[in-house]
């Protein structure tokens, strides 16, 4: 008899367990968000607009007069977890005060090894890099993924302080 009675009452509570989880269910389908989620990708790529906080690869923004933010601090080489960002300096004369200043040769990102992780962008103390909203990089060489983001003949912006 007692076997009985166990039998049943974990049937039971099988049954009342499955009627949880089904509210649970009927709650989040019932309430189901009114704007399309779902994108038709590669269709709509034309109109495709990535939301805000989405983490693409880095880059290095230049204005009009080649001219970019980073002053060569290896802040965010330090803070890569994985050594995906090289920086490759030089001391060359400053011809307006005659001292050597550090001068950025190469700025060398490795996309292939980066984990999208924001944490150079965060490290960074003259907002020299940012997030870019592109996504496709599907390559057939692990090569192609590396670059170089400072432009040839680029230089530091005036009132960029070290």
């Amino acid at each position: 008899m007692n076997a009985i009675v166990r039998y049943f009452a974990g049937i039971f509570k099988g049954l009342k367990t499955l009627a949880t989880g089904m509210k649970v269910t009927g709650y989040y389908f019932s309430h189901a968000r009114k704007e399309i989620i779902t994108q038709q990708y590669p269709e709509n790529r034309d109109t495709l607009q990535m939301f805000e906080r989405f983490r693409g690869i880095v880059t290095m923004p230049h204005d009009e007069n080649n001219e970019h933010r980073c002053t060569g601090c290896s802040a965010c080489e330090v803070a890569c977890p994985n050594g995906s960002i090289e920086i490759l300096w030089q001391r060359l004369e400053d011809p307006e005060t005659g001292k050597k200043k550090k001068t950025i040769d190469k700025f060398v990102y490795h996309y292939s090894m980066c984990t999208l992780c924001n944490l150079c962008i965060l490290a960074c103390p003259t907002d020299a890099i940012k997030m870019d909203q592109t996504f496709e990089y599907a390559v057939y060489d692990r090569k192609e993924l590396t670059f170089i983001l400072n432009k040839p003949g680029s230089k530091v912006r005036a009132d960029v302080k070290e």
